[in-house]
């Protein structure tokens, strides 16, 4: 079964990345629109380590991501594997708590922040927001490639190394921004707590 299903990734590695997106965003979606009555509620304290699991998952995720795009200019082609295959792992982990954080106890928003913090931090936010929406597609697609071919196949036979070079580098840099917002968030200036889902 699970050599099948590698075999049609392998040879429909287009249709396997945009079946996964599409499902991938319909949960995100369906979490946001309060349409997945799935997620028990949770308190604000339990919010509030949400956020901060989330941030330590996000923060080791960018340190893979950073040493499997070192490990690969190196030519440690297992280490790079193992480190972007630990990346996307934790991502998922990141996944479910994120929807589970939404949809079972809202959001914070930041008060007592100056205009010129309080909008860099929104800028911030909608980059994190935007790259993440953007690069599941991308790094689907990286990952469904490393997946399914050999480190020969992969380097002759694919584009794997360009769209990896994307899908990392947009990764990285919205992690790194959700993380930056997370601590100006949780730690430099105050918040409230939003009842209900949504941003």
């Amino acid at each position: 079964m699970l050599e099948t299903l590698r075999s049609r990734a392998r040879d429909r590695p287009r249709a396997t990345v945009a079946l996964l997106s599409v499902l991938g965003y319909g949960l995100v979606m369906g979490t946001f629109a309060g349409a997945l009555p799935i997620y028990p509620d949770l308190t604000n304290a339990q919010v509030n380590l949400f956020s901060h699991a989330i941030a330590g998952i996000n923060t080791t995720a960018t340190v893979l991501l950073i040493l499997g795009w070192k490990w690969i200019r190196d030519g440690e082609v297992e280490k790079h594997r193992k480190a972007m295959g630990s990346a996307f792992g934790l991502i998922m982990v990141f996944l479910v708590l994120y929807l589970w954080k939404i949809g079972g106890g809202g959001t914070k928003e930041m008060i007592g922040a100056p205009d010129l913090v309080y909008y860099a931090y929104l800028l911030m936010l909608a980059i994190h927001i935007i790259l993440s929406v953007v690069a599941v597609p991308v790094v689907l697609y990286a990952l469904v490639l490393g997946l399914t071919h050999s480190p020969r196949e992969l380097r002759e036979e694919t584009p794997h190394k360009r769209v990896g070079r994307l899908a990392a580098g947009s990764w990285i840099l919205s992690l790194s921004m959700g993380v930056l917002t997370y601590v100006l968030l949780n730690w430099v200036y105050s918040y409230e707590f939003t009842a209900g889902t949504g941003m």
